[in-house]
């Protein structure tokens, strides 16, 4: 990391890695903890409730996709500020809903504001500040989302059961405000320019780090292939890792006890943390980042095949857990990496949001699709057979799009051969 410790992009990241901690802890891993404390208050069915989750992520997918123009027009901070106040009138609203329309409506607020706290934000304030160092920057900064689940999760559960699902939205979300609207204007409001430094703290003498600059601009994305290769293997790996994570726990649940369950999500976490941060401290300078995407994907498909052999060796449950939760931190955090090395700057701002927003709207539906799926296999019992078998089609899914896309970017910039007319009777030029 920079050296000097005047250096500003020390307090971006910091003040990042908190705001990722309230973005996921809220608006991520909040919703499943609404599901069941508005199922217990109302005693609305399930299916209906679950459908205020997947709108819930379907909402912010409209919003995501346009955080460059909101940046533009009001600046980071205020629409990060912005995107906390959403969110929490959003849980204020799932909390006091009387009605299936005014769950439905607070479930839009909440997501059109989570996603200005999510992924593509934090790619967002950290980049200014961090080029050459940017990998290790990134990871530690979306160590918060992790680090949100393991706070939240518990917080949420253990606020609603002694205070009621209102107060303890309503505290939350004070607090989340007080601290997000403090980060926005001291930190997040700073750029380099104003404070006169360089991203990674590097001195102006300090040689030019190699980065997406020199790439030329793409005019229309949806026809290029290295965007296209990106957008589709996060949403298909996100749509993988969502859609067992929701159904995990109670999977392993007959197998080793709801409390011990409980800790094998746990140590999933903790190895999605540890994977991350070995990533973006180990990974070369000019290492394809593609292949380090598939490498972690091959590591995911290693852990669901072992979970196999869950039911009979007790030890592929957690060496299974453990491989497969070392690539769900990667998940989120190496396309936005990939996008710094194959986009103009110019480009790259837009591709991130536009994939964050796609893999959102995709693994939205995650969740339901994979309990279609265990409601059909549930009857032959096979269901945690087929759960992995399809995770890791997909997961190899995802391989084959990084794959299907590396080099192109490469090929893009290379410039056409030129061809000079020869002259009647003049011999052949020589190779």
């Amino acid at each position: 990391m920079p050296k000097s410790s005047s250096f500003f992009g020390w307090k971006v990241l910091a003040a990042t890695f908190v705001l990722a901690v309230f973005g996921w802890g809220v608006g991520f891993y909040g919703p499943p903890v609404f599901l069941h404390a508005v199922v217990q208050r109302t005693g609305w069915s399930v299916a209906l409730v679950s459908g205020a989750v997947t709108l819930h992520f379907l909402s912010g997918t409209i919003v995501v996709a346009n955080l460059p123009r909101l940046y533009r027009r009001v600046g980071v901070a205020r629409a990060t500020f912005g995107g906390a106040v959403l969110l929490a009138l959003g849980v204020t609203g799932w909390s006091l809903a009387v009605s299936p329309w005014q769950l439905y409506g607070a479930a839009v607020l909440s997501g059109m504001g989570w996603v200005a706290l999510g992924a593509a934000a934090v790619n967002a304030l950290i980049a200014p500040w961090f080029v050459r160092r940017r990998p290790s920057a990134l990871g530690m900064a979306y160590n918060g989302a992790s680090v949100g689940g393991i706070v939240f999760s518990p917080l949420w559960v253990f606020l609603i059961a002694q205070a009621g699902f209102a107060q303890a939205a309503l505290w939350v979300g004070v607090a989340m405000v007080a601290v997000i609207g403090g980060l926005s204007r001291k930190v997040f409001a700073v750029t380099p320019q104003q404070l006169g430094q360089l991203p990674d703290g590097d001195s102006a003498d300090a040689p030019a780090p190699a980065a997406s600059t020199a790439l030329p601009r793409v005019s229309r994305l949806w026809h290029d292939r290295a965007f296209l290769t990106l957008a589709g293997g996060m949403a298909l790996g996100l749509f993988a890792q969502i859609g067992l994570i929701a159904h995990l726990l109670s999977l392993l649940a007959p197998l080793l006890g709801a409390q011990t369950a409980g800790a094998a999500m746990g140590l999933a976490t903790v190895a999605a943390i540890a994977g991350r941060m070995l990533v973006g401290a180990l990974m070369p300078a000019g290492t394809d980042r593609r292949k380090v995407a598939c490498a972690a994907y091959a590591v995911q498909i290693c852990g669901s095949l072992t979970l196999m052999l869950a039911a009979d060796h007790m030890w592929a449950v957690w060496l299974g857990v453990i491989l497969f939760g070392s690539g769900i931190g990667n998940a989120t955090s190496l396309p936005p990496l990939i996008a710094q090395t194959e986009f103009a700057r110019e480009d790259s701002q837009r591709v991130v949001p536009l994939i964050v927003a796609l893999s959102q709207g995709a693994y939205a539906f995650a969740p339901a699709l994979f309990g279609l799926l265990r409601a059909v296999l549930d009857a032959s019992g096979h269901a945690m057979f087929g759960f992995l078998v399809a995770a890791a089609l997909l997961q190899a899914a995802a391989i084959a799009c990084f794959a299907a896309g590396s080099g192109h970017a490469a090929a893009r910039v290379a410039p056409p051969a030129t061809i000079r007319p020869v002259a009647p009777g003049a011999p052949p030029a020589q190779p």
